[in-house]
């Protein structure tokens, strides 16, 4: 069935790679996605990564037409990179978005799981906090915070999903297509809760798959304590999208 969905042409997948200092990781990334089974484009959006990602992804570009690449003048936040990236796929007709880190932490293993889900859904959410999810390599603090914010998020956004800050997902054109990308208030990691609430808002259909989660093994963490401000501040003025939203049905 997998094999007849492709051939179809029913599918035209990308996969959106923000960037900023990986140059240990994005070569090989970009190996193994262009070998991976469902046949991706990968877009990378590189924010003038000092440590000369960009270069590289052009190098790759210049020899496969299924890499792109998007260099920014500055590091602009992952929030804005993604908003960047699903632009480029509405104009370039893509009808499934992927979101993906370029350490590794996110295995290109589950990508065909993404996929065979996304059939009956409008989204789906690599999550480690559901049955058969995990985080391996993650200091106790950091689980913590992790955890803990995405708790809180459910309780005050009064949704069902587990992992609200997943960055490993996957979504159907028409949920691009109907958020207004341009009203999006996270720039930061926090930007990952406030996508998944306004597709919920909106009725879109969403579903969890568990995902196992490694800490990267090279290059440096981009999480910090002004993260962890934003997403506090940013969650009390998502919960006001509620209203929002009631208003426009």
């Amino acid at each position: 069935v997998k094999n007849l969905f492709l051939k179809k042409g029913k599918m035209k997948p990308l996969i959106i790679v923000p960037t900023y200092n990986e140059r240990e990781n994005i070569e090989k990334l970009l190996h193994v996605l262009l070998k991976n089974e469902i046949k991706p484009d990968i877009l990378v959006v590189d924010d003038n990564s000092p440590d000369g990602t960009g270069g590289i992804v052009k190098n790759i570009a210049e020899e496969n037409n299924r890499v792109k690449v998007i260099s920014r003048e500055s590091k602009l936040g992952i929030g804005s990179a993604y908003i960047e990236g699903f632009k480029y796929a509405l104009e370039n007709g893509y009808d499934y978005i992927f979101e993906m880190d370029a350490d590794f932490s996110h295995s290109p293993a589950y990508l065909k799981n993404f996929i065979n889900k996304i059939k009956n859904f409008d989204f789906v959410i690599g999550s480690r906090y559901i049955k058969g999810g995990k985080i391996i390599g993650w200091n106790s603090f950091r689980f913590l915070i992790s955890f803990g914010g995405n708790l809180l998020s459910r309780i005050v956004l009064k949704t069902n999903f587990k992992d609200m800050t997943s960055g490993y997902r996957c979504y159907k054109r028409k949920v691009l297509a109907a958020v207004d990308l341009d009203e999006i208030i996270s720039k930061g990691y926090f930007f990952q809760v406030e996508m998944l609430y306004r597709a919920f808002l909106l009725n879109f259909k969403g579903v969890e798959i568990p995902i196992i989660f490694k800490d990267r093994q090279v290059g440096k963490s981009k999480m910090s304590g002004i993260i962890f401000k934003e997403a506090l501040i940013n969650l009390l003025k998502i919960k006001k999208l509620k209203n929002y939203y009631r208003s426009l049905k």
